[in-house]
């Protein structure tokens, strides 16, 4: 019984020493990854297993050939047991990394639900609002005159295409969030989507005597689908006249290079500020610094982020960036 106690002892002491080192090195590297950490945690274990082997061998006073056949066995093990457990480690610290990116990603899908539910809300409720103020006005005949009817009806038209709009634009989004969006794409020549585009932004540039300033020839082909694609340099425009103050500056220009062209919108917005670009594509992303001025918030709506899902779909990317005085979207498509 006392030589029993004294192995006990003496395997548990060995124990103890490695389990003391292994926790100041988990204790040192407490930053590093889970991978580390597992890997570690396995190597004390099994370094304590054979030394507690080793120590109880020698203090038995084996014979040389029994120490070897003991030494040789538990080595063995240790070399199987490190290389299995390092393997399903790793595979265990992949699948809890995964994980734990899975759940970040549903906390961020979660918020911008809440986030467009809210936004939704309240950019329906201050039409709707008025709309209901506007006809109930027209319907007790508070307002009979002929040029007031006529101004209230004018209202009531530019808010109702203002909604529809809107509608338009959760139903693309809804598309592309969906995977549903199929694109037939074919050889689209930028220059008359641009052409296009200009004539429509042009009568709310010239109300705020905002120039815009495109060039005339030199425009690449893509391959794209024309609609997407119209939609896609309609929304970086109208964003653009949108933020960029009264006799400002609206360029649009595009080249190629190699294999892709790329197209650009760049304002006189006076810039946005650098934590608000990363976020700047989320739908109804609203910063809290302004653009401009006159502004008083930064707001990326629905508008960008169906850019940045129609230019995706495309295979291309778009990017932002701030310029001297003001700032600067960049699309890249596949060139023809």
């Amino acid at each position: 019984m006392r030589d029993l106690a004294l192995i006990f002892a003496i395997a548990l002491a060995a124990a103890l020493v490695v389990g003391l080192a292994g926790a100041l090195l988990l204790r040192m590297l407490r930053r590093s990854s889970i991978t580390v950490h597992l890997c570690v945690l396995l190597a004390t274990t099994v370094v304590a297993v054979v030394l507690g082997v080793v120590a109880v061998a020698e203090a038995m006073f084996l014979s040389p050939h029994d120490r070897d056949v003991v030494l040789i066995t538990v080595g063995a093990a240790a070399v199987v047991s490190l290389a299995v457990g390092g393997h399903f480690g790793r595979r265990l610290a992949s699948a809890a990394v995964w994980a734990e990116q899975a759940r970040q990603r549903e906390r961020q899908l979660e918020e911008g639900r809440r986030d467009l539910v809210a936004w939704i809300s309240h950019d329906l409720r201050t039409p709707l609002a008025g709309l209901r103020a506007m006809a109930e006005a027209l319907e007790d005949r508070v307002v009979d005159d002929p040029e007031s009817v006529e101004e209230y009806h004018r209202r009531i038209r530019l808010e109702t295409d203002r909604m529809a709009r809107l509608v338009d634009d959760l139903f693309e989004l809804s598309r592309i969030n969906a995977g549903a969006l199929r694109l037939s794409l074919t050889a689209v020549p930028l220059g008359e989507v641009v052409s296009d585009a200009l004539a429509s932004t042009a009568p709310m540039a010239a109300a705020r005597r905002i120039k815009l300033v495109a060039a005339e020839s030199g425009w690449p082909t893509v391959s794209a689908s024309e609609p997407e694609l119209a939609r896609v340099v309609g929304n970086l425009l109208l964003n653009a006249v949108r933020y960029t103050p009264d006799d400002g500056t609206v360029r649009i220009e595009a080249g190629r290079e190699r294999d892709h062209a790329w197209l650009s919108v760049a304002d006189t917005c006076g810039g946005i500020p650098p934590g608000d670009l990363p976020r700047l594509f989320d739908v109804a992303f609203r910063g809290e610094r302004a653009r401009t001025p006159s502004t008083g918030k930064v707001s990326g709506g629905l508008g960008l982020a169906i850019v940045h899902g129609l230019v995706e779909a495309h295979g291309g990317r778009v990017e932002v960036g701030n310029t001297a005085d003001g700032c600067r979207f960049v699309i890249r498509l596949v060139a023809v």
